[in-house]
């Protein structure tokens, strides 16, 4: 069977090749979303040693506590939970240790001036690989207040409801046709 040349897979690609851009979730922090109202989102690339990365790739991995700081025109990542490998020897991480994280400078210095501001932090929000390296999702957030948690629960509850009396609406119209 001939196969037009610019349809077949270059060298060293596969029909499933691991560049397709895809995130394999590791870790995210859900309660982020819920406690903060995030107003900018970036990724980021982590600097880790091999038994982090090895114990990301098992999926093991805890956002709970995590922040990022601008410290010395670099961004850290505080208390982000990553296990020690089970295989691991002497050469294992520490569990909690800060890590650097890979941004441009102009991302930088716009987070470390925005998180000055009263109110303002940098929250993660989830860890993942992407194109086999490991990234975190960032983002600039503004805490809420208790009645603002409320009326977000209370949105999303009134979309909830609405969603299903228009799908209870159109499977009682499509009864009716048949």
């Amino acid at each position: 069977m001939y196969v037009p040349k610019e349809s077949q897979p270059k060298q060293g690609q596969g029909a499933a090749s691991k560049k397709d851009g895809k995130r394999k979730m590791v870790a995210q922090n859900k309660k982020a979303r819920h406690d903060y109202l995030i107003m900018d989102t970036y990724e980021a690339g982590i600097v880790l040693t091999g038994t982090e990365v090895k114990s990301l790739r098992q999926g093991r991995a805890s956002l709970a506590d995590a922040f990022v700081q601008v410290d010395g025109h670099e961004a850290w990542l505080h208390n982000a939970h990553i296990p020690e490998y089970s295989q691991g020897t002497w050469t294992n991480h520490a569990v909690r240790r800060k890590r650097k994280l890979l941004l441009h400078r102009e991302e930088i210095d716009k987070l470390e001036a925005k998180s000055q501001e009263t109110g303002h932090t940098i929250v993660t929000l989830a860890l993942y690989f992407k194109d086999g390296r490991a990234k975190a999702e960032i983002a600039l957030a503004k805490g809420k207040k208790e009645y603002d948690k409320r009326q977000t629960l209370r949105e999303q509850q009134d979309r909830r409801d609405s969603d299903r009396a228009i799908a209870a609406a159109k499977r009682r119209q499509r009864a009716r046709e048949r």
